[in-house]
């Protein structure tokens, strides 16, 4: 008996997003996608390729943000952690330029302006005699 031959039984179902390999509902953005009146009529496609922009764009800031709560020596990721992941990130950024995150802060950073003067002699001094 192959595999081919084996059937499941009746009252088992997959899930649109086990077939598409997904964790993000396909079945729920398929329908948010209805109800919102986006468009008179939905592929059976678009709900599919949806959820695959949203998942990757999501484990993408994930992972920053990981990496930036590691940075800081934290187990948890905070919302600082997650402004730092985005504006860090060059196409991230420009994605969401527009977004404000809560509790996130503001990138640090000093204009070469504001900063002393660096002294050219080894003695310290900055001026010459």
């Amino acid at each position: 008996m192959s595999a081919r031959d084996a059937k499941k039984p009746k009252g088992t179902s997959t899930t649109r997003s086990n077939r598409a390999g997904l964790q993000f509902p396909v079945g729920r953005i398929h329908r948010q996608l209805r109800e919102g009146r986006y468009a008179s009529r939905i592929g059976a496609g678009a709900p599919v390729y949806l959820a695959a922009v949203l998942e990757y764009l999501a484990a993408e800031i994930l992972e920053l943000a990981g990496n930036a709560s590691r940075d800081n020596k934290r187990v948890r990721i905070i919302p600082r952690h997650i402004q730092l992941a985005i504006r860090n990130d060059e196409e991230l950024n420009k994605l969401l330029e527009n977004v404000t995150i809560a509790s996130g802060g503001v990138i640090p950073h000093i204009n070469a302006v504001l900063l002393p003067p660096k002294s050219k002699g080894k003695d310290g001094a900055s001026q010459e005699y």
